[in-house]
């Protein structure tokens, strides 16, 4: 493993490409838009100064870093040499399932395919390909560079091979690797979405406010951050594809998303990534202030 292509240069794509960079590893970062990937270059560099300001990472580590990272803005072209394809697109299964088929069409023979979605079957994602036993699932956690734990999910055809090198080379990077089969949600998700979906549902009920809510999770069950507040940072529509992979895999009225959320989604009102959620978000300032829908 030399070669990693990861597709995709939002949050997730960039965080990837950072830690594979940062570990030696030379970085194709793919996306349809040359100022998108400027702008996650810039967020990488950004991210790069923050170590360096705490003392986890000289200029020259932060410079060399920089210089294991190219862009590309052909598919093809930027997957041609890959000894792996990191997926970090959308959490949308139709787009899923077009990227996947024309990394097959384009990626060397033996080139492994992983995706970084956070609930969609990999068997689902591995049957449009020529290759299902090289896919494999590879979920990092939001942010990348922080946040240790990569699930390894293993597609029904994914091969022992295949999921003990994306294992040793998830703990080459740094990461604490945790494999997992192939199921809706696989485990962080299929814990975590409900959890929200059921502080969404406590908050559409009247049980108690936005910042009630975060506050007895952060200080009664030590959570870092409160379910309103992280479904914000993770996206409300993000939550709700998540939530409809989940009653669409299971059946289950259980997981069936909040009326809230998906009146929000409709709404726009998708959180930090539009500036209002179920708080409001204002660049520069950290203080957490509650939507106004929600403001007492």
């Amino acid at each position: 493993m030399k070669n990693i292509s990861i597709i995709g240069a939002g949050q997730m794509g960039n965080g990837i490409a950072h830690v594979f960079a940062q570990s030696g590893y030379s970085v194709t970062l793919i996306d349809i838009a040359q100022d998108r990937l400027d702008k996650a270059v810039a967020t990488i560099s950004k991210n790069l100064d923050r170590q360096v300001a705490k003392g986890g990472l000289t200029e020259e580590q932060k410079k060399s870093t920089l210089a294991n990272i190219a862009t590309a803005t052909d598919m093809a072209a930027g997957v041609k040499a890959a000894d792996l394809v990191v997926e970090a697109a959308t959490e949308n299964v139709d787009l899923k399932l077009k990227i996947f088929k024309d990394i097959d069409a384009n990626a060397p023979v033996n080139c492994i395919l992983a995706t970084n979605t956070s609930s969609i079957s990999i068997t689902r994602i591995a049957a449009v390909t020529g290759r299902p036993a090289q896919v494999i699932g590879m979920h990092f956690m939001n942010p990348v560079p922080v946040m240790k734990l990569v699930e390894v999910i293993r597609g029904y055809n994914t091969t022992d091979a295949v999921t003990r090198t994306i294992m040793d080379l998830s703990t080459a990077i740094g990461k604490v690797p945790v494999e997992v089969n192939d199921y809706s949600g696989f485990v962080a998700n299929r814990i975590l979405m409900p959890m929200i979906n059921e502080a969404i549902e406590a908050l559409f009920q009247g049980v108690g406010g936005v910042a009630e809510i975060d506050t007895v999770m952060k200080l009664g069950m030590a959570h870092p951050m409160g379910p309103l507040q992280l479904a914000d940072f993770i996206g409300l529509d993000t939550c709700l594809a998540i939530m409809r992979v989940l009653h669409e895999g299971f059946g289950n009225p259980k997981y069936a998303p909040c009326p809230l959320l998906v009146q929000m989604v409709t709404a726009g009102k998708l959180g930090v990534k539009s500036g209002e959620g179920f708080y409001q978000y204002t660049a520069g300032s950290k203080d957490l202030v509650v939507a106004e829908a929600f403001a007492k």
